[in-house]
């Protein structure tokens, strides 16, 4: 089983004038294979800012507190070396890469994280179901990534490598942003998938509940003003529904996003 735990992180990014800016001011988590936590609040909380400084975003700078990974400093580490590690950022916006294929891309993610090639032959096989599972056209896999892909699409290959790549701890930056209804369901399938086999960790970062009907977390995270106000099950997910941020913002101040 893999552990990350988040202790008193803070967080600054640097302004154009080079002044430090804190966003995040003292985060504590605590995230084992197979569970799944949510983090829901309102635009600029610093939802994602905690992702990003999770996967060594060069943007923001830690001033205090840990991240480690079954033990590891993981704030020590290269973007690479966290990869290695096992965790695993399925970003809100998704890059385009272009000039690699999607085949290549993920083959050499792969290798990369086993530090041996996988066999062709099974691969291939791998890859094209993976694919199928989230509704997309096995010929996506000779297209450059997320060249061209609408954003549907983009979101669709996100969980297609979140399933062959396997990893200890997976973020998921509003994954469900941009997603119609059908899509949706096929994403929160993919990632349910990922879930049945108690490999990995989950957290999905996100402002609405829609995700959550098909996703169910086991832990719920407020966070407001780049901190955790509260923290609960399921059921919170649905009070925040019915009643909004409003009760946590009132002499909050706003975080970044």
């Amino acid at each position: 089983m893999s552990v990350l735990e988040i202790r008193d992180l803070q967080v600054s990014v640097r302004l154009p004038d080079g002044e430090a800016h804190p966003i995040l001011f003292g985060v504590n988590l605590t995230i084992r294979s197979g569970e799944t936590h949510a983090i829901m609040g309102p635009n600029g909380s610093g939802k994602s800012t905690l992702a990003y400084s999770i996967a060594g975003h060069p943007k923001y700078e830690v001033t205090g507190g840990s991240v480690t990974l079954d033990g590891e400093d993981v704030l020590s580490m290269s973007v690479d070396e966290r990869a290695r590690a096992g965790l695993f950022l399925a970003m809100q916006y998704p890059v385009e890469v272009p000039g690699v294929s999607v085949a290549n891309f993920l083959r050499t993610s792969k290798t990369a994280l086993d530090g041996e090639a996988p066999k062709l032959r099974t691969w291939a096989g791998e890859l094209k179901g993976a694919m199928e599972r989230l509704g997309m056209d096995p010929a996506f896999a000779q297209r450059n990534v997320n060249d061209g892909f609408s954003g549907g699409e983009k979101k669709r290959h996100e969980i297609v490598q979140l399933e062959l790549l396997k990893p200890a701890i997976a973020v998921l930056d509003e994954t469900d942003s941009g997603l119609d209804i059908d899509a949706l369901k096929v994403v929160s399938q993919g990632i349910n998938r990922v879930r049945e086999t108690g490999e990995t960790g989950l957290l999905l970062i996100t402002h609405y509940t829609r995700i959550l009907r098909y996703v169910k977390p086991d832990f719920v995270h407020v966070f407001v003003a780049g901190k955790i106000a509260e923290e609960g099950g399921p059921e919170l997910a649905e009070r925040l529904e019915e009643e909004g941020y409003e009760r946590y913002q009132v002499g909050a101040g706003t975080a970044a996003a």
